[in-house]
């Protein structure tokens, strides 16, 4: 799956929210640096940038994040 298809698909995750999703991505980004296991199978941090992984997280809904209202 090409990066813009998960992007489209993380942003239908949090109903389009762009600002939702880049602070998502950011928390999750340093946490991962810090040594959090990615919860995608076949990305690693050593292999894969932090960002990617935590998109591709957010996108497949192995992250759930709470919608404000």
């Amino acid at each position: 799956m090409r990066l813009e298809q998960i992007a489209a698909k993380a942003l239908d995750n949090l109903n389009h929210d762009r600002y939702l999703l880049a602070k998502t991505i950011g928390k999750r980004s340093e946490e991962l640096s810090k040594g959090a296991k990615p919860l995608v199978e076949g990305m690693d941090i050593k292999t894969h940038k932090a960002t990617d992984i935590a998109l591709k997280e957010i996108a497949e809904g192995k992250l759930k994040v709470e919608l404000e209202k």
